[in-house]
């Protein structure tokens, strides 16, 4: 499988994995979103793409919210911005000390890219004047593909999805994509769904005329 197929997920082995290699030049990731495929790799392997079956997904009114982090949202705890610092976000995603990231230097350069283009976005956290959490992700039309997030004080990564979900359902979104479902987004209401249902879905979210920013 090599980068030649990056645009057929319907190729994807029994893993997901429709092609390995290319690069992550903005107009090759934009094409592969609308296709519903994502990069994903360990810095020191080639580039991988993928088109996982089934496809994880946050149901925009299917969002997990439980009293005390309501409580938290309410409380004006934290503050709130969009795209005011996604180089402070997307560096905060990928710095995990022992655990190893696939968010590389090289993703990195390709989605800051990506924001200045204003394909991706990223949704903050502050604790007073410190970065304390937020989200980052890819928007094309009404789909929204959640990448990562992170958190320095706890429940702002929490708060920064709550704050993203609300977003998203007021400008009139149709699909948060979360690629794969872990224990803790599935424990916040993510669910999985057949890759065929999930690319009908993008088709009809791509076509929507919504604008996150």
């Amino acid at each position: 499988m090599l980068f030649g197929s990056l645009f057929f997920p319907q190729l994807a082995n029994e893993y997901g994995l429709v092609a390995i290699g290319g690069d992550l030049k903005p107009d090759h990731l934009l094409k592969a979103y609308r296709r519903g495929i994502f990069p994903w790799y360990d810095e020191g392997d080639p580039i991988c793409w993928w088109s996982p079956d089934p496809r994880a997904i946050f149901e925009l009114d299917g969002l997990r919210v439980s009293r005390r982090l309501a409580r938290t949202v309410r409380s004006g705890t934290f503050g709130i911005t969009v795209n005011r610092d996604f180089a402070g976000v997307i560096r905060g995603c990928g710095f995990r000390p022992g655990e190893g990231t696939w968010i590389t230097p090289e993703m990195i350069d390709a989605y800051e890219e990506m924001h200045r283009r204003g394909h991706a976005h990223s949704l903050e956290v502050w604790h007073g004047d410190t970065l304390a959490g937020g989200i980052y992700g890819v928007a094309i039309g009404g789909f929204f593909a959640g990448e990562s997030m992170f958190t320095r004080v706890r429940d702002a990564s929490k708060v920064a999805l709550v704050h993203l979900v609300e977003r998203l359902r007021q400008r009139g979104f149709q699909l948060f994509d979360t690629q794969f479902v872990t224990d803790h987004t599935r424990g916040l209401g993510a669910i999985e769904i057949p890759r065929a249902a999930y690319l009908k879905r993008l088709k009809k979210a791509l076509a929507c005329a919504v604008t996150f920013a």
